[in-house]
């Protein structure tokens, strides 16, 4: 099967399972969007969710935030992890927002990549989801989804972000991206994920998942049978 007409199978097959797919981040503007995706770096949207209101008390402008202190920041964000770093990020973010862009999240990726702590990836996701702005951010999971649909090799992110682009028609890249996400949770796991039972895997999966699959249950087989 072409890839073009794998990649239209698989728009119909999401389309069908999440046709309605809200922003899984809780947030009420850009800025407080930029500081939630920041957050979810190596840590869960459950999580963020559970973090951020209490963060909003803290301060929820960037101007409120650059009057805050990093440890104020820290202790509040320490659960989502790598709190350190974030925080550094959160409070260097909020002063060049005030300083540079009058307390706004600009409407450019590359301006945003400028941002501390923000990489491609947290610039793709407000661009789409704040603004509108087509984009195809990659993480891990729609990383591992691409490679194992046969839509990319698999050998980076940004190889990954280039092949979805060339096979998903531009208007449907916001849409797509939260879709695959939440296939992925429902349907595509990471760990313990049984491609015969996946609706995507099972009709347009690659084979190695099968094989590594079979092994593993073999495995497991042979282990009780001792």
């Amino acid at each position: 099967m072409r890839k073009a007409d794998r990649a239209k199978a698989i728009m119909d097959i999401l389309e069908k399972l999440f046709p309605e797919v809200p922003v899984p981040l809780k947030h009420e503007d850009p800025y407080t969007l930029l500081v939630a995706v920041l957050l979810s770096a190596q840590c869960t949207d459950e999580r963020v969710n559970q973090v951020t209101p209490n963060l909003w008390k803290l301060a929820r402008t960037p101007e409120e935030m650059a009057n805050r202190s990093i440890e104020e920041i820290q202790a509040i964000i320490r659960p989502c992890g790598l709190a350190p770093a974030k925080a550094k990020g959160i409070y260097g973010l909020s002063q060049i927002l005030r300083d540079k862009y009058n307390g706004q999240v600009p409407d450019d990726i590359d301006a945003l990549e400028e941002l501390p702590g923000v990489g491609h990836k947290t610039a793709s996701v407000v661009m789409s989801q704040a603004f509108g702005v087509p984009a195809f951010p990659v993480d891990t999971h729609i990383h591992r989804l691409a490679w194992r649909w046969l839509l990319s090799t698999g050998k980076h992110v940004v190889q990954t972000e280039r092949d979805l682009k060339a096979v998903f028609p531009e208007t449907a890249w916001n849409k797509l991206h939260l879709q695959i996400i939440y296939f992925g949770r429902t349907y595509c796991p990471a760990r313990g994920h049984n491609p015969y039972q996946c609706p995507i895997c099972s009709i347009y999966g690659r084979k190695e998942m099968f094989h590594d699959f079979d092994r593993e249950q073999a495995q497991k087989q042979a282990r009780k049978g001792n």
